[in-house]
């Protein structure tokens, strides 16, 4: 007869036995996803890891984590990586929206071993004739949910109890590794960001120009002043010949390296075609075309440009749809040259009009971008074509430079405490006395 105390002693050491064998493989998987995030940063390997790790270990057909889209105000899951049992051929699964509904409100370990026939959920995604039972953990970082991590069909039979501690344990050290990842990644893409930037304005400040040309009798200064690391605003003088050099203000679309390419594009063009187009409008018509075949639809620049003879003391322009440059002559008010135009590659074939003007003794013409007459103050109120009409009245007596300095300090006083909104650029050419 055997002995009753020698077979509860059995059972005992049996349980024992398996306790620790739970305890060693829960200390196995966690030592494995510890291991395996800190050799790497990337937010989708670390969470590739972590998936093929809970597939290994708690034996199932495929495992999820779906992390809480950020970037949207409406609590949406996104599934960030799938993985499978590679020992089978099945599609993959994804947690039924009833599912990740009730648990993004009861944020605890959700267990599912006959999904069919639970009353809780009606099913209507396809996955639910192959899932057959599901085991979802929530992902919690001080309290807060920023995903699930779901696995679905256990092999060995039913999940259990034991199966949601341990998957439990595995999520909440998760949690905190996928954020590491997340802000590591975020950061990184900040860093290459911030390289771009930086590539950016190099390439925008090599293309503007490093001093003002000489030109007999005449002083010409220009300025660009950015918003912020890398403007869109783009000013440029070509010489053409001994007797005539060509004047240029325009914006070009965008921000960053986009308009940084773009604007050397543009320079590339104009310096191109002013060499062999002697008039501005043809000059413009021909950099339109070309700039509207090697540009996105949604990429266009402004431009102002113009030919300066200063041995007739005339100057030529055309506009395609830049600020109205303003015309002061001594004993005068100023005037707008309100020639108007389309934009530069918004449309293949544009015939523009030309202008000319004589420059006499004395004689300023002032080209600017929009961050000028658009720049506001705290309430909101812009500095206007009317006060840079107004202060321009008063120049008369000071050199190009002078000129650009007494406007920038204007809008500058004007704005106030607001920020810079909008890049300033300005252009002076001015005929001497």
């Amino acid at each position: 007869m055997a002995d009753p105390s020698r077979n509860n002693e059995f059972e005992r050491m049996a349980r024992e036995n398996e306790r620790l064998h739970g305890a060693v493989e829960e200390l196995s998987i966690l030592n494995d996803i510890a291991t395996a995030a800190g050799s790497t940063s990337s937010l989708d390997r670390v969470i590739e890891l972590i998936v093929h790790k809970c597939i290994k270990h708690l034996k199932v057909e495929q495992a999820t984590i779906t992390l809480l889209d950020a970037k949207r105000d409406d609590a949406q899951f996104r599934t960030m990586i799938r993985g499978a049992d590679t020992s089978h051929e099945i599609r993959p699964y994804r947690l039924d929206a009833e599912l990740a509904g009730w648990m993004l409100k009861n944020q605890k370990p959700l267990i599912v071993n006959d999904l069919a026939s639970d009353d809780r959920f009606q099913m209507k995604d396809g996955d639910s004739s192959m899932v057959r039972s599901v085991l979802s953990a929530p992902l919690l970082l001080k309290g807060r949910i920023i995903g699930l991590l779901n696995l679905f069909n256990k092999r060995t039979g039913n999940f259990t109890d034991t199966d949601a501690r341990l998957l439990g344990i595995v999520a909440a050290q998760s949690a905190q590794i996928i954020e590491n990842a997340r802000l590591a990644t975020e950061e990184q893409s900040l860093k290459l960001m911030q390289e771009e930037m930086r590539l950016a304005c190099k390439i925008q400040m090599d293309l503007l120009p490093r001093e003002s040309p000489l030109v007999p009798r005449y002083d010409i200064a220009g300025t660009s002043i950015p918003a912020k690391l890398v403007g869109g605003d783009y000013y440029d003088f070509i010489r053409i010949d001994g007797r005539s050099i060509a004047l240029c203000l325009g914006d070009v679309s965008g921000k960053g390296m986009p308009a940084a390419l773009l604007m050397a594009n543009l320079q590339a063009t104009l310096r191109a075609q002013t060499a062999v187009c002697r008039s501005p409008k043809e000059c413009l018509e021909r950099s339109n075309e070309l700039l509207y075949r090697s540009t996105d639809a949604d990429k266009f620049a402004t431009l102002f440009y113009g030919v300066l003879d200063t041995s007739a003391d005339r100057f030529i322009y055309a506009n395609a749809g830049h600020n109205y440059p303003l015309l002061l002559k001594i004993g005068c008010n100023p005037q707008r040259l309100d020639l108007a135009g389309l934009v530069l590659g918004c449309m293949e074939e544009f015939h523009y009009n030309e202008g000319a003007i004589d420059l006499g003794p004395g004689d300023i013409l002032l080209v600017y971008s929009d961050g000028i007459t658009e720049s506001i103050n705290t309430d909101e109120e812009e500095y206007g074509e009317e006060r840079l009409v107004a202060l321009l009245r008063g120049q008369c007596g000071k050199r190009a430079s002078e000129i650009i300095e007494t406007i920038v300090e204007s809008v500058r006083a004007h704005a106030g405490g607001a920020a810079q909104s909008d890049d300033m650029t300005l252009l002076v050419i001015k005929r001497e006395s």
